[in-house]
């Protein structure tokens, strides 16, 4: 039976994964860094490893202290796994931020956002000097990454993935996660995404719906892509539903922002389809007259949006996708 005490989990200071028993699924925390009084923080990590060797495959989530539908999808993925067929490994993370998780904040606790920042540096700011040892410490064992995002606070996405799709298994791993919506994006962006790649571990990031609450049907989507790359990898058994020809694949993507300040009101929803010149957002003075309404600048699609109606200028209205004509 497995163990359900936080406490009586073991401790390490390094991450080994060939130590893991095989044919088990095994829980650690492992010590990151020291907080001010000395006291160790420390990241939990899930190992499931296969009798049979073979690949490993890491799965991270709040990156962000605020993004939380990434958590049950790592924990069910191991409620799920039947460890005895497994070849390979699996590594789980649930929480990478913890400082920033603890605190319900998006940013790390020095106000850096931990995943503009990366690979850190070993001799840097405290978000730096984590940074950087999350990659070296966790990130350098894997053979692939899946990193599991959602929109900040005040927005809403769809159910989206950042990938470079000029690497070939990176495009093979974006599109067996059959989203909605996957977005073009080289590495080199001080992303954990990207620094994965940099090291040569092929890396996506899944954007698996909003901020600070679990969404049942976002989670089950996010489930579900990651036991088909663990069923075309030959990790597990899982049989591989084929990529849907319903996912929007695009070339680039930008946010639309705000010029003046207001209160917002943003018109389609995640994932329409707009037209260039069509009105995307009015925005109104408090008396609730028109001040201005902002067009699309180009034919695309709508990635996510901000639902927040007080709007400064410089705020966000919606991030917008340039979809890639085959």
């Amino acid at each position: 039976m497995q163990n359900n005490l936080v406490s009586d989990v073991e401790i390490l200071k390094e991450l080994n994964i060939n130590k893991a028993p095989k044919g088990a699924i095994s829980r650690y925390w492992l010590e990151i860094v020291k907080d001010g009084m000395g006291v160790p923080v420390r990241i939990p990590i899930i190992i499931a490893k296969g009798k049979i060797k073979g690949t490993t495959v890491g799965l991270t989530a709040a990156v962000h202290g605020n993004e939380l539908n990434g958590v049950p999808v790592i924990q069910r993925l191991f409620n799920e796994l039947d460890v005895k067929q497994l070849r390979g490994t699996i590594v789980g993370i649930p929480i990478l931020n913890v400082p920033s998780f603890l605190r319900k904040k998006r940013r790390f606790l020095d106000g850096t956002d931990l995943n503009h920042i990366m690979p850190g540096k070993p001799n840097g700011t405290i978000s730096q000097v984590y940074a950087w040892r999350v990659v070296n410490k966790i990130i350098k064992h894997f053979d692939y990454l899946l990193d599991l995002h959602t929109a900040s606070n005040g927005r809403i996405n769809s159910y989206y993935i950042r990938a470079d799709m000029s690497d070939e298994i990176v495009r093979k791993m974006a599109l067996l996660q059959n989203a909605q919506i996957i977005v073009h994006n080289p590495p080199s962006d001080g992303t954990l995404r990207g620094t994965a790649d940099e090291l040569e571990i092929p890396a996506i990031t899944l954007e698996v719906g909003n901020p600070n609450l679990f969404q049942k049907g976002m989670i089950r989507d996010g489930l579900t892509g990651i036991h088909n790359l663990l069923g075309y990898l030959k990790i597990t058994d899982s049989v591989v539903e084929e990529h849907s020809s319903e996912t929007v694949i695009c070339k680039k993507s930008y946010w639309i922002y705000t010029d003046t300040g207001g209160l917002l009101t943003v018109h389609p929803n995640v994932t329409q389809i707009v037209k260039k010149g069509e009105v995307i957002a009015t925005l109104r003075n408090v008396f609730g007259d028109i001040i201005k309404e902002y067009e699309a600048p180009e034919n695309g699609i709508v990635i996510g949006k901000s639902v927040s109606p007080v709007n400064q200028a410089g705020g966000r209205i919606l991030h917008f996708g340039v979809i890639k004509i085959e």
